[in-house]
């Protein structure tokens, strides 16, 4: 999935948010989809955050911020509840809503020339609960403090030293890299990436009986999938499965 703003570095339009959501949704919803990658057009920027030049305009009034925040946060959160695992691909600038969509995203791969900032209070911005709980999660309470408190920019080595990204990869190799990573999670057993993203998740909230008994029964469904039956009959036979998402 290719987030297009070229001429603004990607920046996100409220159109865009609400085409993120979408496009998400449907990517979900699309069986022979086995994992989903976002990037960037082109190779200068990932994400360079939100395009603050329609903020007069879309973001005028305490309707039209509550509008424009709702955006944000349904993209952000079906990009993170979305039960097929889900890739970043970050060449280039990632900035503030950039950051945000990398976030929501359950693996983040790293051009080395890639770089970080979290500029909310260079511009007066206030940073929604939801995307300040999952760097927090990730980076730690001293980590998030130093990124918001200092506005400053991270290289691609200091964000995966810090845990903000899963690996730092050389750009000659970057495209070939990241794919190889992709076809490795795409040839595995659907309903079983569903489980273990769905049991991973829920680690990070307080437990409930009824998270237990979802995830209990995504494991079942497992158990009893042809996936299963596949998994082993390959194992058994010393050849590569052929996982249908059944």
């Amino acid at each position: 999935m290719v987030i297009s703003h070229a001429r603004k570095h990607n920046a996100m339009t409220l159109a865009m948010w609400q085409q993120l959501a979408e496009a998400v949704q449907a990517l979900a919803d699309d069986r022979a989809v086995r994992v989903i990658v976002v990037t960037g057009e082109g190779d200068a920027a990932f994400v360079s955050g939100a395009d603050i030049s329609e903020f007069a305009q879309q973001r005028s009034g305490t309707d039209a911020v509550a509008a424009y925040d709702h955006a944000v946060a349904t993209a952000q959160r079906v990009l993170a509840e979305c039960a097929k695992p889900t890739v970043a691909r970050i060449q280039g600038i990632c900035m503030g809503g950039g950051m945000g969509i990398a976030l929501a995203c359950d693996l983040r791969f790293a051009a080395s020339n890639a770089r970080f900032r979290m500029p909310a209070a260079r511009i007066g911005l206030g940073y929604a609960f939801e995307g300040m709980q999952r760097l927090v999660r990730l980076l730690g309470a001293p980590a998030t403090f130093d990124l918001f408190y200092t506005a400053r920019s991270l290289h691609a080595p200091e964000a995966m030293r810090l845990g903000l990204v899963n690996d730092c990869i050389d750009p000659e190799i970057f495209d070939a890299e990241v794919a190889s990573r992709a076809a490795l999670i795409a040839q595995n057993a659907p309903l079983a990436l569903r489980a273990a993203k769905a049991a991973i998740l829920a680690t990070l909230e307080p437990p409930t009986a009824q998270a237990r008994e979802a995830i209990d029964a995504m494991v079942r469904q497992c158990f009893a999938s042809r996936d299963y039956a596949e998994g082993q009959a390959a194992f058994a036979e010393r050849r590569a499965p052929r996982f249908e998402g059944s």
